[in-house]
């Protein structure tokens, strides 16, 4: 995963948590009690498109009961080290008051004050819980985040792809969304943060595997960039280009052509040797469009992942009212991880959770007209292999 600006280093690294080290909390805390109680605080900000098919419990917090002792085993540590914090009535804040109210600030979307009067607290106290989960979960949660370390990960992620799009080879899709911000004029230099669109926005590059997850992720810098300039300041770019990833197993398509380990982008981003971008749209012939048949159908698991991201994690979505853009980086990565560890808890509540069409609506299609030279062959012979192939 590339640097996340604005994240501090670590002095010592954590030791990873599995789902099986989860700890539960007291009796009192787990209680049906506990969370009746914190349900009724909350019930008039509940949206009902959210709720429709699901529990309370996983309506609010978009996960299920199992996945929300999970999350509190990760914050443990970090959150329950000399907390004061407490509701309006004096009454302490436990493990699970807390976790509740991070994920709820997260999830909706809704203003400090709004959250701290459904859970009967200061806005004030609403951001310092809210920041400290972000930090435990970035401390204990980061490997939920991380490109595959074997070649069988990689080996069934590919297998995945194929079955999907039917491209071989193929280790990821990559696109990337903006986190819209709503800046004060009277901050210097706000102009590198305006995006095509004339917004003020935070771009986010994600890698997505098969089924969702995020594999890499970047994000801090000035929406200024464009895709393939924001792609070239990553250290996944660097590695790329280097030959240290997506340098295992070729796949023969022919008896003179060989296809490399490879991610599938849009128009937006260059052609290159590692990432095969669709043929541009004019004058297509029917092995060009058929091939571009097959991209798309592969590339669509990144846009469907973003859409996700943001339909769930609604303090990323929208547009942010003059957000601290050092910390900014640190909410979205720990929105990132939080939807991969739904993913790795093979939690079920998000399933049919009906998506937006765009994760990116007002943002129209960039068009890179860089290409490669090998990997313009490279795309050649893949679509004359797919030429045969029935449309995915």
């Amino acid at each position: 995963m590339g640097p996340i600006r604005g994240q501090k280093k670590k002095r010592k690294v954590d030791k990873k948590m599995e789902p099986s080290d989860m700890v539960s909390g007291s009796s009192e805390e787990t209680s049906t009690d506990w969370f009746d109680a914190l349900a009724k605080k909350i019930a008039s900000n509940l949206d009902s498109s959210l709720s429709r098919g699901l529990d309370s419990f996983e309506s609010i917090f978009n996960m299920s009961r199992r996945t929300f002792e999970y999350v509190c085993s990760l914050a443990r540590e970090h959150m329950m080290v000399k907390t004061h914090f407490a509701f309006s009535n004096g009454k302490p804040m436990s493990l699970h008051d807390q976790v509740a109210l991070a994920l709820r600030r997260l999830s909706s979307g809704s203003s400090l004050i709004s959250i701290g009067d459904s859970f009967g607290t200061h806005h004030s106290t609403v951001s310092q819980v809210t920041w400290r989960f972000v930090e435990a979960i970035e401390r204990k949660g980061l490997h939920h985040i991380r490109w595959p370390s074997t070649e069988k990960e990689l080996t069934e992620i590919k297998s995945k792809f194929e079955q999907i799009g039917g491209l071989p080879n193929c280790c990821g899709a990559i696109d990337t969304t903006h986190i819209v911000m709503l800046l004060s004029t009277s901050e210097p230099r706000t102009d590198v943060w305006l995006d095509t669109k004339e917004n003020h926005s935070m771009p986010l590059q994600a890698i997505v595997g098969p089924n969702l997850k995020f594999l890499d992720i970047f994000t801090g810098f000035p929406g200024k960039l464009n895709e393939i300039s924001l792609l070239r300041y990553t250290t996944f770019y660097n590695k790329c280009q280097k030959g240290e990833r997506l340098n295992g197993k070729k796949v023969k398509l022919s008896e003179e052509a060989e296809l490399q380990e490879y991610i599938v982008g849009d128009a937006a981003y260059a052609l290159l040797p590692w990432l095969l971008t669709p043929y541009p749209e004019k004058e297509l012939s029917e092995t060009k469009a058929n091939f571009n048949k097959y991209l798309s159908a592969t590339h669509i698991v990144a846009q469907r992942a973003l859409t996700r991201l943001k339909d769930v994690w609604k303090m990323i979505n929208g547009v942010m009212w003059r957000p601290d853009k050092h910390k900014l980086p640190r909410f979205i990565l720990v929105c990132c991880i939080l939807h991969n560890i739904v993913i790795d808890m093979e939690d079920e509540v998000l399933d049919d959770l009906p998506l937006s069409h765009q994760h990116d609506p007002v943002y129209g299609q960039e068009v890179c007209n860089s290409a490669d030279e090998t990997a313009s062959a490279s795309r050649d012979n893949l679509a004359l292999y797919l030429c045969g192939r029935r449309h995915p």
